[in-house]
């Protein structure tokens, strides 16, 4: 029981992320361009993953040849998000900006765990599933809507 509730307190560490660094790249790509702010966020990240890889002494870094090819082109996705980012934000603010990337994340989620896409574990959509996601998107929608 411990062990997820650490799991879910990680994953809402990852939604603060994504929260934070929603507004501060749109913010920046009203300055300076969309991909211009992808590019400073990317190489901050490989900077700070970089640092994280030298103190974890490597992990596997020398299998990457053996990755597939969308595991290896996966960065485009967020260059994709960042680039939504320079026209949701503006428009819509960072709540609703924010909302509809969750809302996103949730249906190609639940798709990825009912497929088992990319060698994953099934995890079958199920009633109760369906009604949250539904939950959600009529949150989303009052919220677009306002």
């Amino acid at each position: 029981m411990l062990d997820k509730i650490l799991t879910v307190l990680i994953g809402l560490v990852g939604g603060f992320s994504v929260g934070f660094q929603a507004p501060i790249v749109g913010a920046m790509s009203q300055r300076i361009g969309g991909a211009a702010s992808s590019f400073i966020v990317h190489v901050g990240g490989s900077i700070v993953a970089g640092i994280l890889l030298l103190a974890r002494h490597g992990e596997k870094i020398g299998e990457w040849r053996g990755l597939p090819w969308y595991m290896l082109a996966s960065g485009a996705f967020g260059v994709i998000l960042y680039l939504t980012l320079t026209r949701t934000l503006p428009e819509l603010g960072a709540g609703v900006s924010v909302t509809l990337i969750i809302v996103g994340q949730l249906f190609v989620g639940m798709a990825i765990d009912h497929f088992g896409w990319f060698d994953l574990p099934v995890r079958p959509m199920d009633p109760a599933r369906i009604v949250a996601a539904v939950l959600l998107l009529i949150g989303s929608y009052i919220m677009v809507s306002r």
